[in-house]
């Protein structure tokens, strides 16, 4: 089975649809197999991450906005804004996609675990991710 979600975003940051994946999972009759979650966009990026103090998820965005600062002077792709190319290094540096195993019919993910977007622009808007459910 191959689903669109469309994950809405204000900003910066990361936003978790654990639970929207979830769901997709549990209309299937897949009880073993392997759920990817695919991101069809250059400036935004997946993770898995902890799901239980909204100050980690707050540290994991300020570091790689120090780590990859808008403004430097390498970069000569600008006409989208100081923000896109920076943009384009996170997403370059982090992932596109996610691999879950299933078990049991459910996603095998921790206790703190959630799947996120990582919005790396800072005018956000609707994102488009594709999730693959196989046995």
């Amino acid at each position: 089975m191959v689903k669109h979600l469309s994950v809405h975003t204000r900003g910066q940051g990361l936003y978790e649809f654990t639970e929207a994946v979830t769901a997709l999972v549990r209309e299937t009759s897949v009880r073993e197999g392997l759920c990817t979650v695919f991101i069809r966009h250059t400036s935004a990026s997946l993770v898995i991450q902890e799901n239980a103090d909204p100050s980690a998820r707050r540290d994991l965005d300020r570091w790689l906005n120090r780590l990859v600062p808008e403004g430097d002077a390498l970069y000569t792709h600008i006409t989208e804004g100081p923000d896109d190319m920076p943009a384009h290094v996170k997403a370059a540096l982090t992932a596109t996609s996610l691999s879950i195993p299933i078990s049991d019919g459910q996603l095998t993910l921790g206790a703190w675990q959630g799947i996120y977007l990582w919005e790396h622009r800072r005018q956000g808007g609707a994102r488009e991710v594709v999730v693959h459910v196989g046995s």
